[in-house]
């Protein structure tokens, strides 16, 4: 089996890539006892567990016994799981697969990487999964709660320059967001400073030189609700949500903007019947490695409200 780093001596298992951890200068008796501390979403007798399945080890990949004392700057590699991890009932839709790229058609409420509640079911690990490519990567995020186009690498060494198109704003990119329609009109395009809000999911405006930018487009208009097209040519944090709610036309069933919604009991399965109304639509960029114009289109369209966003849009299993 690949590794996913060349320094990694663990292979990927069901998907999930292990994770790294240099232990730092510090005083514990056992490595279980750091482990709880530093990772305490895991018990001490769970680390423990773990360490007797042998899925703790250090940089060669040899396993750490469950009495393992701690060992300042040693290097561990382990692999996360979840004690219980909700079923997210939508798939994703594979666009686009060569030797270079993966495109996929992500749907509402599946995070694009592992973080927090979520391991199994997040795109990464259920592409990696299905296609049994180990070295997928990345290039771009779009929020758990947004569905569209995400685009992935298959070759580590290509991966910067792929990244690089991002960070020096070299894609054009297309969203479409369902929202209020008011009748004073629109700025073409609106601009304004984000920085982080008073809690760590959220963004706000503030004084000084901006440094986020949103083209702005009315599409349709339908009753009190229309369809917008927003083309972000900056890319802050939630910079779309946080700019239609600052224009007074916050995306449809958006629980952040433009109140922090009380975040739902961990322990319950989430509500699917009321998904954010925000659409990756499309990706355009010149290819730094081929030299061709790449254009990566979703096929998924927004409900606008109806009765069947508890079935979260268009949700094709990947092909």
């Amino acid at each position: 089996m690949g590794r996913v780093r060349p320094d990694c001596p663990l292979p990927t298992r069901d998907g999930v890539s292990p994770s790294c951890l240099v232990l730092p200068a510090g005083c514990w008796p056992r490595l279980a006892d750091f482990l709880a501390v530093r990772l305490p979403a895991v018990s001490r007798e769970g680390w423990l567990e773990r360490l007797r399945r042998g899925e703790v080890a250090d940089a060669e990949g040899r396993p750490l016994p469950p009495d393992a004392p701690y060992r300042p700057h040693l290097r561990i590699w382990y692999y996360r799981s979840l004690e219980r991890e909700h079923r997210v009932p939508f798939e994703a839709e594979l666009l686009f697969r060569d030797d270079l790229l993966v495109a996929v058609d992500k749907p509402h409420f599946l995070p694009v990487t592992p973080s927090g509640r979520y391991l199994q079911e997040t795109l990464l690990v259920r592409l990696k999964r299905k296609l049994g490519i180990e070295t997928l990567s990345p290039v771009h995020r779009i929020d758990r709660e947004t569905a569209g186009v995400v685009l992935f690498t298959l070759q580590p060494r290509s991966r910067d320059a792929y990244q690089s198109l991002f960070r020096e704003r070299l894609v054009v990119k297309h969203y479409e967001a369902v929202a209020p329609w008011r009748p004073e009109p629109l700025p073409e395009v609106y601009r304004s400073r984000l920085v982080e809000g008073d809690s760590f999911m959220t963004m706000r405006e503030a004084p000084g030189e901006p440094n986020a930018e949103t083209a702005i487009e009315l599409l349709d208009v339908r009753g009190e609700l229309a369809l917008y097209r927003l083309s972000p040519v900056t890319g802050q944090k939630h910079q779309l949500r946080a700019h239609m709610a600052a224009l007074g036309r916050p995306i449809l069933h958006d629980q952040i903007y433009p109140r922090h919604l009380p975040e739902p009991d961990p322990d319950r399965p989430p509500d699917y019947s009321r998904p954010l109304q925000l659409l990756a639509r499309e990706l355009g960029f010149l290819d730094p490695l081929t030299g061709e114009w790449r254009e990566f289109r979703s096929r998924r369209e927004l409900t606008w409200g109806r009765a069947e966003a508890a079935h979260g849009g268009r949700d094709t299993a990947m092909a």
